[in-house]
């Protein structure tokens, strides 16, 4: 009998712990517009400035909500193109040669595995997309209180291996947002590295909360990449011509 009560006590403290992550991501969603306005949109554009080395580099992203975006950048008479997805195909300018270069196969199978999750918050609807979530407690960040919550997304190939895909995510717990956010690099030259989002500045656009100051730098260091938002549009009108992989260069 003892051994019962264990095992429902152990299933009662999980599912109050799943409600409560429920509760956490349910209460952002209210207090940042509400889930249902956030699911009719359809599209954004974005337009900012990426802060580097003291220079403001401007930038304009566009997501759309069946996966097409991009990231673009004109500076000093050059174009920039980043993470450019036309429905098919994943291509960027490659920067020593400034040409438009397709991604391998594995980076792009990679991008498609989690291209739901990818627009407007990995957490809206997040069991739809086969997303598992769990609150890891509470902590204590520059004099705040925050829940940690950890984010299991579709698993990703690396050298062609499946490798497990988590992020840890950190909301305020006075307003419900998230404020920073960690994932750790899986390929590349900065392999194991723990980048850090730390977002801010939230400001409303039509009725829904967007992070407008975005700094990106790795765990226990200083400095960083900062991003600062100047106008979001919500449901632009955009040409599809413009994803399109560039026939002869940049």
């Amino acid at each position: 009998m003892k051994r019962v009560f264990v095992a429902l006590f152990v299933f009662c403290a999980a599912a109050a712990q799943a409600q409560t992550v429920d509760e956490i991501l349910a209460k952002y969603f209210e207090n940042t517009g509400g889930q249902a306005k956030w699911e009719a949109v359809q599209g954004l554009k974005t337009t900012a400035k990426l802060n580097m080395q003291g220079m403001d580099l401007p930038l304009n992203i566009i997501q759309l909500k069946d996966g097409r975006q991009m990231t673009f950048a004109a500076f000093q008479g050059m174009q920039f193109y980043q993470e450019v997805f036309d429905g098919s195909t994943l291509w960027g300018t490659n920067q020593m040669t400034m040409k438009a270069e397709k991604s391998d196969a594995e980076t792009t199978e990679n991008f498609k595995a989690n291209l739901a999750g990818d627009f407007i918050s990995p957490f809206l609807n997040y069991k739809k997309k086969g997303y598992t979530v769990e609150l890891l407690g509470k902590e204590t960040m520059e004099g705040s209180e925050v829940f940690k919550i950890k984010l299991t997304k579709k698993p990703i190939k690396v050298d062609g291996k499946e490798t497990e895909n988590v992020e840890f995510y950190y909301f305020d717990a006075a307003d419900y947002v998230p404020i920073l956010s960690e994932s750790e690099l899986k390929s590349g030259p900065g392999k194991g590295t723990v980048l850090q989002n730390k977002m801010s500045d939230y400001q409303d656009v039509n009725g829904l909360m967007f992070p407008f100051s975005m700094t990106v730098s790795a765990k226990g260091q200083t400095g960083g990449q900062t991003i600062n938002i100047t106008a979001i549009e919500i449901n632009p009108k955009v040409e599809a011509s413009v994803f399109a992989f560039p026939t002869s260069g940049n």
